[in-house]
């Protein structure tokens, strides 16, 4: 492990527990002061590492337990999440163009206005709870860690809602989480979002945001991921780490010399069940945004 053992950064900072918002512009963030630099050099600048969480810190993807967990309340009919879950998976695995990235997200707006945010938390927390925190795997958490006791910020980086990032950074004692986030007026969702989806270019700009707002040296940093999506994170640091990677992403990691992690089990297994996986669960992507208009 001493090829990914985390770097110490020369001054310590306090990790204040901070959920972020997706996105380039600086309204969609939680207002945070800016981390003080320990001198003038880079190399004396606060560290941080970014971490994807679907099928990198987890096993499978967090959203397909919060779809089921809306099903469940009676949030989202079967017809909305087979719809939404094809829309997405092509999202996700076919060519990301404008024009498919809006009709995505005009999908999911649609079911969102007045949805109560205090009761998404609540369902957030329990999802984490009792879903996801199984499938953390322990081998990653523990690099979070170590990353956490080398006084560098961790960070989680997600398409999934911020609501349900949020809730998972603060059960694993991280210091926040940047990811998607829907608009909210009177304590509702308004069927909006704030930005853009925390996504592809969208994650690397929310990284480089965050670096300016806290001093971070993203030359010194470290970034987890197991998508080829995320290649405009990786490359936006300094150390890039592979987990599980996809097939693209593999070879990027061959290409740059990265080092790559692999905790599936049974390879061949996984590479055919992951695609399926995603589909449905990183698939379901903002399903935390949806409300049915017209309850089954």
């Amino acid at each position: 492990m001493s090829e990914i053992e985390a770097s110490s950064s020369a001054s310590a900072t306090p990790r204040p527990r901070t959920v972020r918002a997706g996105g380039s512009s600086p309204t969609h963030a939680v207002v945070v002061e800016p981390a003080a630099p320990g001198g003038d050099e880079l190399a004396h600048l606060p560290t941080a590492a970014f971490f994807d969480v679907d099928n990198t810190l987890m096993h499978g993807a967090s959203t397909y337990w919060l779809a089921r967990a809306l099903a469940k309340h009676g949030v989202l009919s079967g017809r909305d999440i087979l719809s939404f879950a094809w829309k997405q998976a092509r999202f996700k695995f076919g060519a990301e163009n404008h024009g498919h990235i809006s009709s995505v997200k005009s999908s999911a707006l649609e079911l969102v206005a007045g949805f109560p945010v205090d009761e998404m938390r609540k369902l957030c927390e329990e999802v984490v709870d009792r879903d996801i925190s199984p499938r953390i795997l322990a081998p990653v958490r523990r690099l979070a860690e170590r990353h956490l006791e080398a006084a560098q910020e961790v960070w989680l980086v997600t398409a999934s809602p911020v609501e349900l990032a949020g809730v998972l950074a603060s059960r694993l004692g991280l210091t926040g989480a940047l990811g998607t986030i829907a608009e909210i007026e009177d304590g509702c969702y308004t069927g909006r979002l704030v930005g853009d989806l925390m996504h592809g270019p969208a994650k690397a700009d929310g990284i480089a945001q965050l670096a300016l707002e806290r001093g971070l040296n993203l030359e010194q940093c470290t970034a987890y991921s197991d998508s080829a999506n995320d290649l405009p994170m990786l490359r936006k640091v300094g150390r890039a780490i592979a987990v599980n990677p996809d097939t693209r992403l593999a070879r990027q990691a061959r290409h740059y010399g990265w080092p790559v992690l692999d905790y599936r089990r049974g390879r061949r297994a996984a590479k055919l069940a992951l695609p399926t996986a995603a589909a449905v669960g990183a698939g379901a992507g903002l399903l935390y945004l949806y409300k049915s208009r017209e309850r089954d």
